[in-house]
């Protein structure tokens, strides 16, 4: 499966760790960027990952920034796109259970790279529960009906 990534530079470090990590797990990786570590904006990278998602170029993405916050924030007004900042391996497999998150967001500031390689294992293994979950999501597409024109 190819994964496409982004970050600013605070999450630059971690973006690089977790990239080796789930190459060696046999994941594509596709960088968007931050390429280094020099100040830059996390909406530019989360807008980019998000289109590749809405595009239907990639099934899912991680964004990384300081905090997980604003690339999630941002990642989430592109219709379509489920993001979901996690900090710990329960926010990461209720991620996918029960939002069929597509985008997942990490701290580089608040998480160290084991943690942080928990969260995506548990994020990526864990199968959407459907049921329950799929008639709360339908009603998360109807708010984005209603809003997003």
């Amino acid at each position: 499966m190819d994964i496409v990534i982004g970050s600013d530079h605070g999450g630059f470090k971690l973006k690089e760790e977790i990239k080796i990590y789930l190459q060696d797990r046999g994941y594509n990786i596709v960088d968007f960027g931050t390429y280094e570590e020099e100040s830059c904006d996390y909406p530019d990278y989360a807008l980019l990952v998000a289109q590749a998602i809405l595009d239907g170029e990639y099934k899912k993405g991680i964004l990384f920034d300081g905090t997980g916050g604003g690339v999630c924030l941002t990642a989430n007004k592109v219709k379509g796109v489920r993001a979901v900042t996690a900090y710990n391996r329960l926010t990461g497999s209720y991620a996918s259970e029960h939002d069929d998150c597509n985008v997942l967001c990490l701290g580089g500031k608040m998480l160290g790279e084991l943690v942080a390689r928990d969260i995506v294992d548990a994020w990526l293994d864990t199968p959407f529960g459907e049921g329950r979950h799929q008639r709360r999501l339908n009603k998360v597409e109807d708010v984005e009906e209603k809003y997003f024109k």
